[in-house]
C-alpha cells in the first residue's frame, strides 16, 4: 500500500470542487494529526520537519481557497496533538453484546436452537470457531483507506466515547494497515493489560503511594480513559481483535477473516480454535479452563461462534446480541479458609497496612497464606473477625482478596481486630498524615527499622539500583547487626564492616562469596543512570514513570535540590503533587545527608550526556527494540546509545518497530519480531546501525 503521507506530499493543495476539497482537507488533517502524535507523544517522528511544514502549508493553502473548511478541529487552529476528549461518537454499525451461558447444558441448548432455525446439516457444515474471552475493555476501531481514524469504547452499543488519542499510544494497534485494505473497515477487539504488566503497574502505583487497581480489567479501563495520553502511553496496554463491524472482506468464514486481519498487521488471539461439533467445542472450553491461569492475560470464559459468514448473516441478531455467538462464563474461583490473624506491616514511607494471615489454601493455581486488607476502615467494611471462616478469591486471578466472613461458621470464639496505636517496629505513636486520611502512619521516618529496611529493599530493586543480594533478609541483617544505621551509609560498606554481620561470614569467619558479591554489586550500582537514583531515594510520587523526565531536565542532584515547585512543574509529566513532594523531600536535613554521603562515596554523579553535536544522528525517527544480552552493553547503555543518535529505544515489538536487536538468550520479543516480519540485527549489525544508520546495513548484516 502506498504511504499516504508520501502520497500527500506529492499532491497539490488545489481542489476544483467542494467535495474534492473536503476529501483533501480530511486527508491532510489526518496525516498532520498523526505526525504531531508521533512527534509530541510517542517521540518517534516519521517525517522530517521540512516535510511536515510542507503539509501544513498545503493545508493552509486549501483553507484559504475554501474558508468554510476552517473549524476548531482543523490542525491549523491547534497547537500540538489532540488530547483525550472522550466526546460521544457514533459507531458505524451497532456494537452488540453477547448472550451468556453458565454451564455446558446452556451451550448445548444454544447449539440446538441454531439447528432448529437453519437445520442441523448447515450448522455441521459451518462448524464453530472458539475463542478465549479476554477480560478487558471492548473497543471499536475504524480504518479508512488503511489509516486508523477513530477508536471508541462500546458505550451503549450505538454511541461510545472517543478514545482515539489514547488508542494511538498502544503499540499493538497499527496506525496504518499493511497491504491493500478496504476503503472502510471497522474492527472490534479488546484492550487489556497482560498480567505481568498489571503487576508491574500496581507495584509502581503502590511505591508512589497511589491507589492500586483491583484487577487487570479495571487497570485497562482506567488507563485507556486517562486525560493525558502520555501517561496512557506508559501503561503496558495491548490489543487483540475479535470481530468486524462494517467492511467487506473476501472471505467465507470468520476464521479466514482473522487470517486477513493478521496480514494487515492487526493482532488476533492465538487462543482461537475451529471445532466441527458442540462436543469438541466443550472439550476445548474445558481444556482452556484448565489452562486459564497459565495464560499471559486474564480471561473470564470462552466465546463460541458460527464460523460460516453467510450463516451468521442469515441467523441475524436480537435487539442486544447476535444469535450466532454465545459466551461461556467460567465460574468464579472462590475458596474458604480460616482467618488466623490480622497483623500490620509498616511500609517505607511509614504507612501502616493491615493484612490477613490465613490457613494456606490453593486458589487460582497457587497457594495463598496472606492478603492485604488496606486499612482499618476496610477491615470494618468487610466485617471479618479473627478466627472467622472467610471467602477468598484472587482479584483478577492475581491479587489475593478477602471478600468477607462465612457468618454461619461463627461459634463465638472470634474476636475483633484492633488497629494498633503505636508502631510495632519502633513504638512511635501512629497518626494520619493529615485530617481525614484513612491510613495511619509511623512518623519516625528516619529511624523506624521497618521503614529503613523497606527503603533499602526498594533502593536495591530492579526499578532503582538493581543491587543483587540486597533483599529483605540482607537488609534486616545489616540493620539488626548494626552494620548500617540507614541507607545513607550503604555505599560506605567495606569488607571489614560486612564481617560484623553473620549473614556475610563463612564458617571460617572470612567474608563469604555472598558478601564479596554484594560489594561488587554496590560498586556497579554507583554507576547507574541518574534517573535510577531518583527512584531509589524514595521521594513520594517520584517513581519510574516520571523520573526519566526529571533526570533529563535537570543537570544533577544539586540542581534538583534547588529547584522550586514552579521550575519542576515545567517538566513534562510533573504536576504540582510530584513537584511539592520533591521540594519537601530536599527540605529535610537527613535527606540531604543521604545525598552528601552517596556523592562522597562516588555515587549519584549524573553521567555526562552524549552531545548530539559530537554524535551523528544516524537513527533519527527510528524505533528500535533491544532484547537479550549484548556483550559490552547493559540494557540502559544500549538504550542510551540509541537515543543519543536520535532514535527511540522501546520495550515492545509492534508493526511500527524499525529494527529488533537480538542478543544472547533473546526470548519472546525475538519470536514476536519474526512473526511481525521486523528486521532483526545481531550485535555486529547493531554497531553498524549506530555508526552508519540503516544505509550501512546490507543483507549480510540483517540475519533472518
Amino acid at each position: 500500500m502506498t504511504d499516504p503521507a508520501a502520497a500527500a506530499l506529492g499532491q497539490s493543495a488545489v481542489a476544483e470542487d467542494p467535495a474534492a476539497a473536503r476529501r483533501r482537507h480530511a486527508e491532510l488533517s489526518a496525516i498532520i494529526q498523526e505526525q504531531r502524535w508521533n512527534y509530541y507523544v510517542l517521540d518517534a517522528p516519521t517525517m522530517t520537519d521540512g516535510q511536515f511544514d510542507r503539509l501544513m502549508r498545503r493545508l493552509e493553502e486549501l483553507e484559504r481557497d475554501w474558508p468554510e473548511l476552517v473549524g476548531p478541529d482543523s490542525p491549523t487552529q491547534q497547537v500540538g496533538p489532540l488530547g483525550a476528549s472522550f466526546a460521544a461518537v457514533e459507531h458505524p454499525s451497532v456494537m452488540l453484546s453477547l448472550d451468556n451461558a453458565f454451564d455446558y447444558a446452556e451451550v448445548k441448548a444454544w447449539s440446538q436452537r441454531l439447528e432448529h432455525l437453519v437445520g442441523a446439516e448447515r450448522v455441521a457444515r459451518s462448524g464453530y470457531l472458539c475463542e478465549a474471552k479476554i477480560d478487558g475493555l471492548a473497543v471499536d476501531l475504524v480504518y479508512r483507506d488503511g489509516r486508523l481514524v477513530q477508536a471508541a469504547t462500546r458505550g451503549d452499543g450505538r454511541v461510545g466515547e472517543d478514545v482515539t488519542a489514547n488508542v494511538w499510544t498502544i503499540a499493538a494497534v497499527p496506525h496504518r494497515l499493511t497491504g491493500p485494505a478496504p476503503e472502510l473497515i471497522e474492527v472490534r477487539g479488546e484492550v487489556f493489560l497482560p498480567l505481568a504488566g498489571f503487576q508491574d503497574l500496581n507495584r509502581e502505583l503502590e511505591a508512589a503511594e497511589r491507589k492500586t487497581f483491583a484487577n487487570p480489567r479495571n487497570a485497562a479501563a482506567g488507563s485507556l480513559r486517562l486525560k493525558d495520553p502520555k501517561v496512557t502511553a506508559e501503561r503496558p496496554l495491548t490489543f487483540l481483535c475479535h470481530g468486524l463491524g462494517l467492511g467487506l472482506i473476501a472471505a467465507e468464514r470468520l476464521s479466514e477473516v482473522y487470517d486477513r486481519l493478521s496480514q494487515w498487521g492487526l493482532p488476533t488471539s492465538p487462543e482461537t480454535r475451529p471445532a466441527d461439533s458442540v462436543e469438541r467445542v466443550l472439550a476445548w472450553v474445558d481444556d482452556l479452563g484448565q489452562r486459564r491461569h497459565r495464560l499471559s492475560h486474564e480471561i473470564d470464559g470462552a466465546v463460541v461462534k458460527v464460523d460460516d459468514l453467510a450463516l451468521q448473516a442469515e441467523l441475524g441478531a436480537t435487539i442486544r446480541a447476535p444469535r450466532w455467538a454465545i459466551a461461556y462464563k467460567f465460574p468464579p474461583v472462590e475458596v474458604t479458609t480460616r482467618l488466623l490473624d490480622i497483623r500490620v506491616n509498616v511500609g517505607r514511607t511509614g504507612r501502616v497496612t493491615p493484612y490477613a494471615v490465613m490457613a494456606p489454601v490453593e486458589v487460582a493455581g497457587s497457594t495463598v497464606e496472606m492478603a492485604t486488607l488496606h486499612n482499618a476502615a476496610e477491615v470494618d467494611r468487610k466485617g471479618v473477625l479473627i478466627g472467622d471462616t472467610v471467602v477468598l478469591r484472587k482479584a483478577g486471578d492475581v491479587i489475593p482478596e478477602v471478600l468477607g466472613p462465612v457468618l454461619a461458621d461463627r461459634d463465638g470464639s472470634q474476636r475483633r481486630f484492633v488497629m494498633p496505636q503505636r508502631c510495632p517496629d519502633c513504638g512511635c505513636e501512629l497518626r494520619p498524615e493529615k485530617a481525614g486520611d484513612a491510613d495511619l502512619r509511623c512518623p519516625n521516618q528516619r529511624a523506624c527499622p521497618a521503614q529503613v529496611r523497606q527503603r533499602l529493599v526498594h533502593l536495591a530493586s530492579r526499578a532503582a539500583l538493581d543491587i543483587e543480594g540486597l533483599g529483605e533478609r540482607a537488609a534486616e541483617a545489616l540493620l539488626a547487626d548494626g552494620v548500617l544505621a540507614d541507607e545513607s551509609e550503604l555505599f560506605d560498606l567495606t569488607a571489614e564492616a560486612l564481617l560484623d554481620c553473620a549473614l556475610f561470614r563463612n564458617q571460617s569467619g572470612a567474608l563469604s562469596a555472598v558478601g564479596t558479591k554484594l560489594l561488587e554489586q554496590l560498586e556497579q550500582a554507583k554507576r547507574r543512570p541518574f534517573e535510577r537514583f531518583l527512584i531509589g531515594l524514595s521521594i513520594r510520587h517520584l517513581g519510574k514513570g516520571v523520573a526519566p523526565q526529571v533526570a533529563a531536565a535537570v543537570g544533577d542532584i544539586d540542581e534538583l535540590a534547588q529547584a522550586t515547585v514552579e521550575r519542576l512543574t515545567e517538566i513534562a509529566g510533573v504536576g504540582p503533587i510530584v513537584a511539592e513532594a520533591v521540594v519537601e523531600w530536599f527540605g529535610v536535613d537527613w535527606h540531604r545527608q543521604i545525598v552528601r554521603r552517596w556523592r562522597a562515596a562516588g555515587a549519584l554523579a549524573a553521567p555526562p550526556k552524549p552531545s548530539s553535536a559530537t554524535l551523528a544522528q544516524t537513527l533519527t525517527g527510528l524505533s528500535i527494540v533491544v532484547t537479550g544480552t549484548l556483550p559490552g552493553y547493559s540494557r540502559e547503555q544500549a538504550s542510551a546509545a540509541i537515543t543519543a543518535r536520535g532514535g527511540k529505544a522501546t520495550g515492545s515489538v509492534s508493526s511500527r518497530t524499525d529494527f529488533v536487536v537480538a542478543g544472547d538468550n533473546a526470548g519472546s520479543k525475538l519470536a514476536k519480531a519474526q512473526s511481525w516480519g521486523r528486521p532483526i540485527l545481531d550485535q555486529a549489525a547493531f554497531e553498524i546501525l549506530l555508526a552508519q544508520g540503516p544505509a550501512g546495513l546490507t543483507e549480510s548484516t540483517e540475519p533472518a
